[in-house]
């Protein structure tokens, strides 16, 4: 069969023939996969960055799709640990998979390839970590890439009163009051100006902060927040989910005894398997019934050295699809 094949953590992968893989066990099905999305998760795996990585290569990347068994059953699944999604065909745990409705449309099937992975890590965080209680405050730091961008719409679904949104990109930034967030906050320029345009905002008094950023970014916004916060006895739940802006910071002692900071993360580890996977089926059926707005690139596998460096714009997600 064909598949992106990563040969090397400096290069893109090629469009390669590879070893069909065979499934073991009774839980295995091997299907036709439709739709593979390109996330950071993704690309971190390729180039050997991310902190599951064991270092071996060749590698089939993709962490999920969606695909078509045998039997025309149309399943969303999340790729076993030793196979890749990237493919024309891919093993299917059935217990890692949910069912679809058979007759989702192509357009359907990109944008769910598209969104779960995304939408599952703030979906994952306020569900899984943190209770959300209805009405509370949200701060979305790093609301312009895709998961940012899901983030805000999902808190508002899942009951916050207020969402705060902040990001670099102003035309992304601008969308983002249509997708429910009640303010937003541009973090473009220097992260000590951005964090004191952040404490100028109703943000110091969130209940939750999902934080796709971390690096030179939180560094700054954390203490800003802290110090402006109005009542600090308040548990404020602050969510790592990634790291865009860089992976290490450095905060002070005196910020953890100050105020009721709890820090967390939210991510596989800190959230069993089991509890991301129940998690799969409400959140497949949030997106097919289109209450979110997605925004789907779709791209034949065969062009997927070229789409692997193609610039998108920011929030766009390409999916890799059969054909040439």
């Amino acid at each position: 069969m064909h598949a992106a094949v990563v040969h090397s953590f400096d290069t893109p992968p090629r469009y390669d023939t590879t070893a069909t893989p065979t499934p073991n066990g009774p839980h295995e099905v091997l299907v036709d996969v439709l739709a593979a999305a390109l996330h950071p998760r993704v690309r971190s795996a390729a180039n050997g960055t991310h902190y599951t990585s064991d270092g071996a290569l060749p590698l089939i990347p993709g962490i999920d799709g969606v695909g078509r068994t045998p039997d025309g059953e149309l399943l969303y699944f999340v790729a076993p640990d030793d196979h890749g999604t990237m493919a024309e065909q891919a093993v299917v745990d059935r217990r890692r998979a949910v069912a679809l409705p058979a007759d989702t449309d192509p357009d359907g099937v990109t944008a769910l390839a598209a969104a779960m992975n995304p939408a599952m890590s703030s979906w994952v965080a306020l569900r899984r970590r943190v209770t959300l209680d209805p009405g509370a405050r949200v701060l979305v730091l790093g609301a312009t890439g895709s998961a940012g961008r899901l983030a805000v719409q999902i808190a508002k679904h899942l009951g916050a009163g207020h969402v705060v949104a902040a990001g670099r990109d102003p035309e992304r930034l601008a969308l983002l009051p249509e997708l429910g967030a009640d303010e937003t906050v541009s973090l473009q320029g220097d992260p000590k100006e951005a964090a004191e345009r952040l404490a100028a905002t109703s943000a110091p008094d969130a209940d939750v902060v999902l934080d796709y950023l971390w690096g030179p970014v939180t560094e700054r916004a954390l203490p800003a927040l802290l110090t402006a916060r109005t009542d600090r006895a308040r548990p404020l739940a602050w969510i790592q989910i990634g790291s865009m802006a860089g992976l290490e910071l450095t905060l002070p002692s005196q910020f953890l005894r100050a105020a009721n900071l709890q820090l967390m993360g939210s991510g596989q580890g800190s959230v069993s398997t089991a509890g991301i996977l129940a998690e799969l089926p409400p959140l497949a059926e949030r997106i097919t019934s289109g209450a979110f707005a997605i925004d789907p690139l779709a791209v034949p596998l065969s062009e997927v050295e070229q789409a692997w460096t193609a610039p998108t714009a920011p929030g766009r997600r390409i999916v890799l699809t059969p054909g040439k």
